[in-house]
């Protein structure tokens, strides 16, 4: 077997790979976290909308900030936000770029 990568769900999972069978194997703590950011991205979180000083703000439930545990060592700094579409808002807490079309 041959040692390799996959990509599932905006995820990079490490693989095994015969070339014989072209069976994949894949690592079971990456499976593991790709389950749980299933789980998350499968349920819908209501949160209120608030007025404070001169902006509004939301809460971000913490099943969402449990499971950026890299975002939890940097939640002192901002995190980048923007207006995708007149009805989509995504925030990024990653400081990885990504190209807007």
């Amino acid at each position: 077997m041959q040692k390799g990568t996959a990509q599932k769900d905006g995820y990079t999972l490490r693989a095994l790979h015969c070339q014989n069978c072209n069976k994949k194997v894949f690592h079971p703590g990456d499976l593991e976290e790709l389950k749980q950011f299933q789980k998350i991205r499968d349920k819908e979180f209501r949160v209120k909308l608030r007025m404070v000083g001169n902006s509004y703000t939301i809460s971000i439930p913490k099943e969402i900030i449990h499971f950026q545990e890299e975002t939890q060592k940097e939640m002192e700094e901002t995190i980048r936000m923007c207006l995708e579409e007149p009805e989509k808002l995504s925030i990024f807490f990653s400081k990885r770029l990504r190209k807007l079309y």
